[in-house]
């Protein structure tokens, strides 16, 4: 009973937090040139952030240039025209502050964390580099030397990307989501100079960018740096859509890779829809039942109670178009890829058949509205999570609006989504292992 008391009284305590920020103390305003700015005051500690979104990941790009989204996160730190090579890290830790990038399928975001006597450094440095790129040769050459290797250790030491990109290529036959963020060998080694000032010109316009800054700032001081420092940069012609539509999957596929491991792995996924359908908040909670902590469905059967798997965890990322709900495990000794992907194929099977109890998704809910106000409690979190929803569900506002989403998410709705998506010719089962199975060696 002190349990249950002490977690209400905890998500109580969260909830008091979250209501502190309210969708209407989000301001946002739209520049000259198509940019749109939001900002959100937060006076309680004297820093500040700025998130800046660029609606442009692998999704946008097309083979003979795969992985030059990635390659962008990388150069946007290697000089422009006032700040040099290596100066924007050094000028901004000189300010107090500090940044970071991450590029995925859909976006490419650049986040700045700082002292909020340096926003106008900020300004400066941000407004520089998106104006006036340099794409030296000799920088691109040595960026595009990292990146190849970035490439070959990352399938060297990761088994999981190794099947993933696999996968991926086998379950998409048409839309981009088929490479790998960080693209093809091939590609890397082919962008040239024309490919990567085209490809800046289009995705780093003003207009294909939404800007957060949270923190010790005003309204008006925001509005004064942004129509100084971004304003004059021009707008561009809109990129392409992407009107690639996935066609229907019908049939199950299956693909082997052979790497010396010491016990086989398995990577499941199918295909589900993008975050802005109306099941997204449903599949959210179904892979949290799956695989979120000890007591999860999967890790509690596969590992805990039977030892089928070493580990095992299911993820669905955030996604403007279609995309893939994955489920890895990793096979405990002496155990097949044939017995682990069946075994897995049980649980999931268990979820389509009988569903899930109150209980557990009840203590679900309770996790996800743990995690979703703990992350609102920084600067840095009401940044991420106002961008990701503004541009992955379509409106910040959503933001707000998400614990009553997450509540309404039903025992039945999970037994439907489950019944609806994990079905066998909506599937791509890949297997990593150091030979091909046996003959006679079948999955269920």
């Amino acid at each position: 009973m002190k349990k249950i008391l002490l977690t209400v009284l905890t998500m109580h305590m969260a909830s008091m937090l979250f209501s502190q920020s309210k969708a209407e103390d989000v301001k946002s305003f739209m520049l000259k040139n198509g940019m749109k700015v939001m900002v959100l005051e937060d006076h309680s500690i004297p820093n500040a952030n700025m998130y800046l979104f660029w609606k442009v990941g692998s999704r946008n790009e097309y083979p003979g240039i795969t992985g030059l989204s990635h390659f962008f996160e990388h150069m946007m730190f290697n000089g422009s025209k006032k700040y040099g090579p290596k100066m924007f890290d050094r000028t901004m830790e000189a300010a107090g502050g500090s940044n970071n990038a991450y590029t995925t399928e859909n976006v490419t975001v650049y986040t700045d964390w700082f002292p909020s006597s340096s926003l106008e450094t900020i300004f400066d440095l941000e407004a520089d580099r998106i104006a006036n790129l340099a794409l030296d040769s000799t920088m691109v050459e040595s960026e595009r030397g990292v990146v190849l290797s970035e490439r070959s250790t990352g399938l060297e030491n990761s088994n999981f990307r190794n099947i993933s990109e696999e996968v991926k290529a086998s379950a998409f036959s048409a839309h981009p989501y088929r490479w790998s963020v960080i693209g093809y060998e091939s590609d890397i080694k082919n962008w040239s100079i024309d490919d990567l000032q085209r490809y800046f010109d289009t995705y780093y316009a003003p207009n294909n960018a939404v800007v957060v800054i949270s923190g010790d700032v005003t309204l008006a001081g925001v509005k004064k740096l942004a129509s100084q420092y971004f304003e004059p940069i021009p707008a561009q012609p809109a990129p392409r859509k992407i009107h690639t539509v996935e066609p229907e999957q019908r049939g199950e596929k299956r693909v082997m890779v052979q790497k010396q491991v010491s016990t086989p792995n398995v990577l499941i996924a199918y295909h589900v829809p993008e975050t802005q359908h109306e099941d997204h908040y449903a599949l959210d909670v179904l892979n949290s039942v799956l695989s979120s902590g000890k007591s999860s469905k999967l890790y509690s059967y596969l590992v805990d109670e039977n030892q089928y798997a070493t580990s095992v965890f299911s993820y669905m990322p955030e996604s403007f178009d279609p995309n893939l709900f994955y489920i890895y495990g990793i096979a405990g000794q002496d155990v097949d890829a044939v017995k682990l992907e069946n075994e897995i194929l049980n649980v999931i099977d268990g979820v389509i058949e009988n569903g899930i109890t109150e209980k557990e998704l009840q203590k679900v809910k309770n996790q996800k509205l743990m995690e979703f106000y703990k992350t609102l409690e920084t600067i840095d979190g009401k940044s991420d999570t106002l961008g990701t929803y503004e541009l992955y569900f379509g409106d910040y506002k959503k933001m707000y609006f998400a614990p009553e989403a997450y509540e309404k998410v039903t025992t039945e709705d999970i037994k439907r989504v489950a019944k609806k998506y994990f079905t066998k010719n909506n599937r791509t089962v890949g297997v990593l292992q150091n030979s091909e199975p046996a003959l006679g060696e079948e999955s269920k």
